[in-house]
């Protein structure tokens, strides 16, 4: 009996129109040049194909916790001082300690209000609190507060990366945690060959601060050091001034306070500008409300005194404060063009939380990226044809099937690959990934020898071909399913725990055997019965 396939062709027509429509769109002509211009467009090839830049990156963590500290021992300052409770000072003991604040020096009748003032809920969730002798306490962060703190300063640093990535136009990047160690960035730029200038944006921690100027300028650290009798509280520093240099007799210090008035975070929008009086480039600045607040109750007990600009953990620029300051302001100094546009952009797109050291940076150059491609084509294809030809030779007609079979599931793996970049998914074909395109095919060609071979017994046991060609792909089925689907998984925690490249094999495999669970349980089936229609009663199909 002949079997109404219409519906069933019908729908194979139509995942090819939708997939050719994948691979090519619509290609603006009909030659060669101009569907290899299309492909290119749709399918989005990876970092090893296209040239570009890798690089790994470790963020320094530490950093992020000594900024928090260092947020906290201001913090302590102040609200000691506005509950009127006095101590002879507020620290950080031991630099190699970040994690580690002491409040030292309370009176005797006030040491159980600033006990009180410890334990509460503003200090307990993040630190252990605990009194020593004197009326001393230590305050040490807390491991889990610690590692939360770690883990969202790496998922800050991701984002802020993405956004100068942005700004820098580049398209497809992969930004994402390193799995293979600990705190580390993966960035890879498709199409980036300046890798100096990408380094040079990526790891500005642009983490400008202004701060207190406790003392200077001093022509060396020493003198600087001099200046607070040899021994530097724990609550200041000493940073070179990196500034204009042209009126002085060489290198400059200042003694500056540790924790910051504003930080680079603090900064709402930043734009280059120049002074039309001095002819100074400058950055015009806007605050976000909090630290706007912040900076106008400091500029206005401080009118007269100095602050410094620091960025990089350099004094960039020093300045009197003359008045009040809310939210508005701008930074003069002696920028090259080329750095104030730089710290524009930088702070315009976030303050990275920490720095970050580079485990490895290389490029990977455009003519060795089309070599891959032409190389990883010219396998796939060589590949193709001698399955192809295997199965013509073995399976005689039905090798023709499995032939067409083999095609459209190489039509489907690419027209998703391409449609996946309409969509916002964003698939991108490695080199490994044309290794995945290749052992597909050999999938692709195993499912079709086991449904032939089971053809073949059912018609040595005597059965007619169609009853043969039923209990051949229903026989098969199980078989096939079993094998897809533990491949399946397998590439799904590549996909997971994978780099890039290994990401782009996973991507390739999963596709092409969905694809190949399709075309050679369905489509080879339609094929079969569309012939079966054709055979006269008795005739045996050719396998």
């Amino acid at each position: 009996m002949k079997k109404n396939l219409k519906n069933k062709i019908a729908l194979i027509i139509a995942v090819l129109l939708i997939c050719l429509y994948g691979i090519f769109g619509i290609p603006s002509g009909v030659s060669g040049k101009a569907l290899l211009s299309a492909i290119s467009s749709r399918i989005h090839l990876g970092l090893d194909l296209q040239g570009g830049a890798h690089l790994i990156l470790q963020v320094q963590v530490s950093e992020a916790v000594n900024a928090e500290t260092d947020n906290s021992v201001q913090e302590l300052q102040q609200d000691l001082k506005k509950a009127n409770l006095t101590v002879s000072q507020v620290i950080k003991p031991d630099p190699n300690k970040p994690d580690v604040i002491r409040v030292e020096g309370a009176t005797a009748a006030q040491n159980d209000s600033v006990s009180t003032l410890l334990g509460g809920t503003k200090y307990a969730n993040e630190y252990d609190v605990s009194s020593g002798s004197d009326n001393n306490w230590t305050l040490t962060m807390k491991p889990v507060f610690e590692n939360d703190l770690d883990k969202r300063t790496v998922d800050e640093a991701i984002e802020t990366i993405r956004d100068r990535v942005d700004a820098l136009g580049v398209s497809e990047p992969l930004i994402q945690e390193y799995g293979l160690g600990a705190n580390q960035i993966l960035v890879e730029l498709p199409g980036i060959s300046d890798l100096e200038q990408v380094k040079k944006i990526l790891n500005s921690t642009a983490r400008l601060e202004i701060h207190a100027v406790d003392g200077g300028p001093f022509p060396t650290e020493d003198a600087a050091l001099q200046s607070v009798n040899g021994a530097l509280p724990p609550n200041d520093e000493i940073l070179p001034y990196t500034g204009d240099l042209s009126g002085s007799n060489g290198a400059q210090y200042y003694v500056l306070e540790r924790s910051s008035i504003v930080a680079g975070s603090d900064f709402r929008s930043a734009d280059p500008g120049v002074n039309s009086n001095t002819g100074q480039r400058t950055v015009n600045f806007v605050l976000t409300d909090e630290a706007g607040d912040k900076f106008w109750d400091y500029t206005s007990a401080n009118i007269g005194k100095d602050m410094a600009v620091v960025m990089g953990g350099d004094v960039r620029s020093v300045a009197v404060i003359k008045g009040a300051i809310r939210d508005q302001g701008l930074i003069e100094g002696a920028f090259t063009q080329t750095e104030v546009m730089e710290l524009s952009k930088l702070l315009r797109t976030g303050s990275l939380p920490a720095s970050m050291n580079y485990i490895s940076a290389s490029t990977v150059g455009a003519t060795l990226g089309a070599d891959s491609v032409r190389e990883g084509v010219t396998a796939a294809i060589v590949g193709i044809v001698i399955v192809m030809a295997f199965m013509l030779i073995y399976y005689k007609g039905s090798g023709i099937n499995a032939d067409i079979a083999l095609i459209f599931n190489l039509v489907i793996l690419l027209g998703i690959m391409g449609l996946s970049a309409t969509v916002g998914l964003g698939l991108t074909l490695t080199l490994p990934g044309i290794a995945g395109v290749i052992l597909t095919i050999g999938m692709g060609v195993d499912s079709n020898v086991l449904i032939f071979e089971r053809i073949r017994e059912e018609i040595r046991s005597g059965k007619a071909a169609s009853a043969a060609v039923d209990q051949g792909f229903a026989r098969a089925w199980g078989t096939i399913f079993d094998t897809h689907v533990t491949t399946i998984v397998s590439a799904a925690i590549l996909f997971i725990f994978g780099t890039g490249p290994v990401k782009g094999f996973a991507t390739t495999l999963t596709v092409g055997l969905a694809a190949n669970l399709f075309t050679a349980v369905f489509v080879s089936r339609v094929i079969f019965e569309a012939h079966l229609n054709k055979l006269k009663a008795g005739e045996m199909v050719s396998i």
